[in-house]
C-alpha cells in the first residue's frame, strides 16, 4: 500500500524499531527492496536520490513506484531524498511522491527554516509528509558538502519552527561510506531527543555498525537511510555474473542474481533494525 510516512516512522519510535529507507534507481532495486519488506513484514521508504533525478525524471520514478507500492502487502512511502531546488520538489509532490526532504543543511538555520516551512505548507494540503535538516552529514567522495554537527538546541528550534514529520541529525555518520566505521555521538543524539519528540533520522546508514543500528532503536530513531550497501551488493554480484557469463547480452538473466543479493542485504538491515 502506497502512505506518507508519518505514521510508519511515529509507530516505528513507538514500538523501538526503525524503518530502513532504501536509494532505489529503478524497478530491480524497487522489487528487491519490496520484496524484502514483505518477507519482513515491514514498513519501507523507496528514496530517489540526487543522482537518480540526474539521470531520470521524477514523475517516471514516481508511476513506478507509485504503483509498485499500491500492490505491495506493506506499507510503502516514496520519498525524494536530499532536495534543495523548490520547483523539483512541487513537482515530486504534483506526480505521486508521497514524502520529500528539503535540504537547506548548507544555508544559515533561519534560511533553512523559512525555506522549510514554505514546502511544509504545501506539502500538509496534500497529505505529503516532510523530512528537513538541521547539522549537516558529509559525504567520503564530495568536498562541497561540509560536515557540520547538529546543535541539540537549534534541532529544538528547527523542529519547533518548522513543523516537519521527521528531522535529519549530523552525529558522525557520513554518506558513502563503504565499510561500517561511522562513529555515533550517542551523547549528541540523547540530548536532541530529550528537546523534540520529531522522529530523528539518520542518513550514511551503510557506515553504521550492526550494533549501533540495534542500539539506535531507543534513541527515537525513525529512519535509517541506506543506499551504498546496496549499490555495492547489486554491482558486485552483477560483476561476478558477468565473468561468470560473458555470453549473456539479456539483461534480464544477468540481473537475477543481483536482485537476490540486494534483497538479502535489505532484510539482513531490516533484522537489526527490529522487523
Amino acid at each position: 500500500m502506497l502512505v506518507n510516512m508519518n505514521s510508519m516512522l511515529r509507530e516505528a519510535v513507538k514500538t523501538k524499531r526503525i524503518v530502513a529507507a532504501f536509494n532505489v534507481f529503478g524497478y530491480e532495486d524497487a522489487k528487491a527492496v519490496i520484496d524484502a519488506a514483505t518477507e519482513c513484514n515491514a514498513p519501507v521508504i523507496l528514496m530517489t536520490n540526487r543522482d537518480a533525478v540526474e539521470y531520470m525524471d521524477v514523475k517516471y520514478y514516481a508511476k513506478l513506484y507509485g504503483e509498485m507500492a499500491r500492490d505491495a502487502q506493506v506499507p510503502v512511502c516514496i520519498h525524494l531524498d536530499h532536495a534543495k531546488n523548490f520547483n523539483l520538489i512541487v513537482k515530486a509532490m504534483m506526480v505521486g511522491y508521497t514524502s520529500v526532504m528539503y535540504d537547506g543543511s548548507q544555508l544559515p538555520i533561519k534560511e533553512n527554516i523559512k525555506n522549510t516551512k514554505e514546502i511544509v505548507k504545501i506539502a500538509k494540503t496534500l497529505g505529503i509528509s516532510v523530512e528537513g535538516e538541521i547539522g549537516s552529514v558529509a559525504y567520503s567522495d564530495k568536498q562541497d558538502i561540509k560536515s557540520i554537527y547538529t546543535e541539540p538546541e537549534e534541532a529544538e528550534y528547527f523542529a519547533k519552527e518548522t513543523g516537519v514529520d521527521a528531522l535529519a541529525v549530523a552525529i558522525g555518520t557520513v554518506h558513502r561510506m563503504q565499510k561500517q566505521e561511522a562513529n555515533i555521538q550517542y551523547d549528541r543524539l540523547e540530548k536532541i531527543i530529550n528537546l523534540i519528540n520529531t522522529p530523528i533520522v539518520i542518513h550514511g546508514s551503510t557506515g553504521v555498525k550492526d550494533e549501533d543500528l540495534i542500539k539506535l532503536r531507543g534513541y527515537n530513531v525513525g529512519k535509517v537511510n541506506i543506499g551504498t550497501a546496496l549499490r555495492m551488493a547489486f554491482f558486485k554480484s552483477l560483476k561476478q555474473e558477468m565473468e561468470l557469463y560473458p555470453e549473456v547480452f539479456d539483461r534480464t538473466k544477468l540481473f537475477k542474481k543481483p536482485m537476490e543479493e540486494v534483497k538479502k542485504v535489505a532484510m539482513d538491515k531490516m533484522k537489526l533494525l527490529g522487523w
